[in-house]
């Protein structure tokens, strides 16, 4: 594998999907999504502000603008403050996202040095890169220099075993179980010193 073979794998993944501008936030959705995220109908939710069942559903549904006051007992009714009632959902929320990879199903992509396999390869705007790796390299000799990129990468060996080469460390071999976490933009390679090629999974930060 050259050096920049590794980088393209990285950036290919991380130009996977554009970037989304923020839509602005609307208050009545807002206010819908809290409500229903608790489990609330409109007269329980209108119960617990203090508020008339006409005006929640007004409010939900932009056909009026609450007063300060009636913001503070949204606010209290759904036990946040004002201001998150003008913030958007956390990006932490569950979103439901997944993809499978069936075992030798996932995406090729092949060098001089490893055979990757990438996993979840459908799924849009990842913000880390899941792959298995053939460990095809034997000596440090058969890259072109370091291989290096943004992020921070965690490896873990599944079979064989491997000598881990970081650019500000001493050569670390290692076993099946074994795993380590580094930053990426420090130089590192891997070659198998196992007699068969050893495999490894890979999982690397994009964002």
């Amino acid at each position: 594998m050259t050096q920049s073979d590794e980088p393209s794998l990285i950036r290919l993944a991380r130009e996977n999907g554009a970037e989304v501008q923020a839509e602005p936030l609307d208050l009545g959705v807002r206010v819908r999504d809290l409500r229903k995220s608790r489990g609330w109908t409109l007269e329980q939710a209108a119960q617990q502000a203090g508020l008339a069942r006409s005006t929640l559903s007004k409010i939900e549904n932009g056909q009026m603008s609450p007063t300060f006051d009636a913001l503070k007992k949204l606010a209290t009714g759904l036990e946040i403050s004002v201001p998150q009632l003008f913030t958007p959902p956390s990006k932490a929320q569950v979103m439901g996202r997944r993809d499978i990879t069936r075992l030798g199903e996932g995406q090729a992509h092949v060098t001089t040095t490893y055979e990757h396999e990438l996993l979840a390869a459908s799924m849009t705007k990842k913000t880390m890169l899941p792959y298995r790796a053939r460990i095809r390299a034997r000596s440090f000799d058969e890259f072109d220099g370091w291989v290096r990129h943004g992020g921070e990468e965690f490896m873990l060996v599944l079979t064989g075993t491997v000598r881990l080469f970081l650019e500000f460390y001493e050569p670390v071999d290692m076993k099946r179980g074994d795993s380590a976490y580094y930053d990426a933009s420090m130089g590192h390679n891997v070659i198998s010193t196992s007699p068969e090629d050893a495999t490894i999974l890979w999982v690397t930060s994009l964002a």
